[in-house]
């Protein structure tokens, strides 16, 4: 195995499984984030329901079913790292895990919005998709008190977010910036949330 292209579960059920992702164009989040991400969201993961809408590797959506979500959609547009991620779902004899190989904004459009818990979103840097899929997401997507996380390149500011989404958390780990945030109904109406 190539150690550049294999990653570790943290913790859980599959805690220091490793696993491999195909040699694309994937940036995964880092071990180091991974931990701070889901040590901030400990109390939260427990029969959560998640959508990890650029799942590129599957590492957050494969690490929160570890940590005891009740299920995480998976979107990936590349069909490889897609059925990747499919393949280790049934190597690993998950439940509650459902992959779909389209475009994170074609997902959003065509599927049936359902109130996820928690979303993690962590498109390419420099795409412009991370606002465009924060305001499609408002769109009957987000359960109550849900949160979402947003990984982004650190040299890159936040772009406007929904006005009902707080900074709860954030951090900066080499090029990466990340934020945790919590969408609440009583922000104030225009009021954006930014680091």
């Amino acid at each position: 195995m190539r150690p550049e292209r294999t990653l570790r579960i943290i913790a859980g059920q599959w805690r220091g499984r490793k696993f491999r992702f195909p040699p694309l164009d994937i940036r995964p989040t880092p071990d180091r984030v991974r931990e701070t991400l889901f040590n901030w969201l400990q109390p939260r993961i427990e029969g959560a329901r998640c959508l990890d809408l650029f799942a590129g590797s599957g590492a957050l959506g494969l690490e929160a079913l570890s940590r005891g979500a009740a299920s995480v959609v998976f979107v990936e547009q590349q069909r490889a790292a897609a059925a990747a991620i499919e393949q280790l779902l049934t190597a690993w004899q998950a439940t509650g895990a459902a992959v779909f190989c389209t475009e994170a904004q074609r997902y959003l459009s065509a599927a049936e919005a359902r109130g996820f818990d928690l979303v993690f979103l962590d498109p390419p840097y420099g795409s412009g998709a991370l606002a465009t899929a924060a305001n499609a997401l408002e769109r009957g997507w987000l359960a109550r008190d849900a949160r979402v996380y947003i990984e982004h390149a650190r040299r890159d500011a936040l772009p406007a977010l929904p006005g009902s989404w707080r900074e709860l958390r954030s951090g900066t780990a080499g090029e990466v910036g990340y934020h945790l945030l919590q969408v609440s109904e009583s922000a104030p109406a225009g009021s954006v949330a930014t680091t």
